[in-house]
């Protein structure tokens, strides 16, 4: 399923509409979606862990992939599909030890070096952006887009595009190699959810047609 993944949906609390992250899955067509993260970095203990279990829930009748993000805890406790990791969260080598090998761990990057640790490390998938300016990393400066070819020829595991992607640029992305897109203002943020995620749908599944 992983490998087959084009496009991802990171969820937060603080960006969807009306602080509603299942309404805004609820809201995405059956086969628009293949990964979701939940992200929430405000919500106390007990919402995140009750937005987790109806968001695995809407995953599971969808055929999504299921990934929390950072909370160790909290994916264990769900029994989430995976769990995604930054630069700064806790090492992949000990969060592996406590998920198992049979769950996925993403790991985000900013550089090839980062990447290809990432890789040597275990990681199933590596994301990396920020593609362009966006207000969820507003301390990290967008990529050279020419770095999105480069990574995806060095590493074998799944590349995920991120960062301020929308319907308007995605071509823009695509054209210098992207081929799995991740994003989240695109969708949570728009006035129309379903449209916004099929177009975005409808855009990616002609990359290599």
């Amino acid at each position: 399923m992983l490998l087959n993944s084009r496009l991802y949906l990171v969820l937060d609390k603080d960006i969807c509409r009306q602080n509603n992250v299942v309404d805004t899955l609820r809201q995405v067509n059956k086969g628009t979606i293949d990964l979701v993260q939940l992200r929430e970095k405000s919500a106390c203990d007990r919402d995140f862990f009750r937005d987790a279990e109806l968001i695995k829930q809407l995953c599971q009748r969808q055929g999504i992939i299921f990934l929390i993000n950072d909370r160790l805890d909290i994916a264990r406790v769900c029994d989430a599909d995976g769990l995604h990791l930054g630069q700064s969260d806790l090492p992949l080598k000990q969060a592996r030890r406590i998920l198992g090998k049979g769950k996925i761990i993403g790991i985000s990057c900013h550089s090839l070096t980062q990447a290809q640790k990432a890789q040597a490390q275990g990681a199933d998938y590596i994301s990396i952006g920020p593609i362009f300016s966006t207000l969820i990393k507003p301390d990290l400066k967008p990529i050279n887009l020419k770095l999105i070819k480069i990574i995806d020829q060095k590493i074998k595991i799944p590349l995920f595009v991120i960062g301020g992607i929308n319907s308007h640029n995605v071509n823009k992305v695509i054209s210098y190699g992207a081929k799995r897109i991740a994003l989240c203002r695109a969708i949570c943020c728009a006035q129309n959810i379903r449209k916004a995620a099929q177009e975005l749908r409808d855009i990616i599944d002609c990359i290599g047609n």
